[in-house]
C-alpha cells in the first residue's frame, strides 16, 4: 500500500465499511448506514473515496441509479509500516489505520466469543497465547513468513477440495496472528 491508499483508507468509518464488503459481500449506502448507524449520505460520501482509491467498485448490472450496490476489490494488499514511520505527514493515517486494524480484530474476536456455536465449531477455533518464544528479528519474520503459506495453503486446498464458499457445511473463517516483540523488564 502507498501513501496516497493509506491516506483514502485511513478513517475508522471507511475501514468498517471496507471490512463488511470485504467479509460480507455487495451492499448498498443504505444497507450498510443501517449495519453501522450511520447515516446514509455519509457512507455513501466515504463509498466513492474507497472508489476512488481502488478499495471498492460499484457491481454493475444490480441496483438502480439511487441505489448502487458496491463491492470490495479483491486484491492482496501490503502495508510495510517501516515505509511511513519515519515521515511525518503520514504518522497520522499510520496510526490511525493501525488503531482502526487492532479494534477490528478485536471485537471480531469478541464478537465470537459471545456468539453460540455448535459443539463442533467452538472446539475448531481458537484463541492461542505463546509466550515462551526467544527468537531473533530474522527468526520471528521466518515464523511470520511459514504461519502465512501454512493460511495460503488452508485456503488454496479449500478451493481445490470443494470447500468454496458455497458448500453447505464450510463457514467463512477469520484467522488473526498478533506476532511481535516484547520489550524485556528492565528494557521498560
Amino acid at each position: 500500500m502507498d501513501a496516497r491508499s493509506l491516506r483514502g483508507l485511513a478513517h475508522p468509518l471507511r475501514m468498517r465499511i471496507l471490512d463488511l464488503l470485504t467479509l460480507d459481500g455487495a451492499d448498498t449506502a443504505t444497507g450498510l448506514g443501517r449495519r453501522l448507524g450511520e447515516n446514509t449520505g455519509t457512507v455513501s460520501w466515504h463509498l466513492r473515496h474507497l472508489a476512488d482509491h481502488g478499495f471498492i467498485e460499484e457491481e454493475t448490472g444490480r441496483g438502480t441509479r439511487r441505489e448502487r450496490w458496491w463491492r470490495a476489490v479483491r486484491a492482496a494488499r501490503r502495508l510495510d509500516t517501516n515505509d511511513f514511520r519515519d515521515d511525518p505527514d503520514m504518522r497520522g493515517a499510520l496510526s490511525v489505520y493501525l488503531h482502526e486494524t487492532v479494534h477490528q480484530g478485536f471485537d471480531q474476536v469478541t464478537t465470537y466469543l459471545a456468539e453460540e456455536w455448535s459443539p463442533e465449531w467452538r472446539d475448531a477455533g481458537t484463541l492461542s497465547r505463546w509466550q515462551d518464544l526467544r527468537l531473533t528479528p530474522e527468526q520471528l519474520a521466518a515464523l511470520n513468513a511459514e504461519l502465512e503459506a501454512v493460511v495460503v495453503r488452508h485456503r488454496e486446498a479449500a478451493a481445490r477440495d470443494g470447500a468454496a464458499p458455497e458448500a453447505e457445511e464450510a463457514r467463512p473463517v477469520l484467522v488473526q496472528l498478533h506476532s511481535f516483540p516484547r520489550k524485556e523488564r528492565d528494557e521498560r
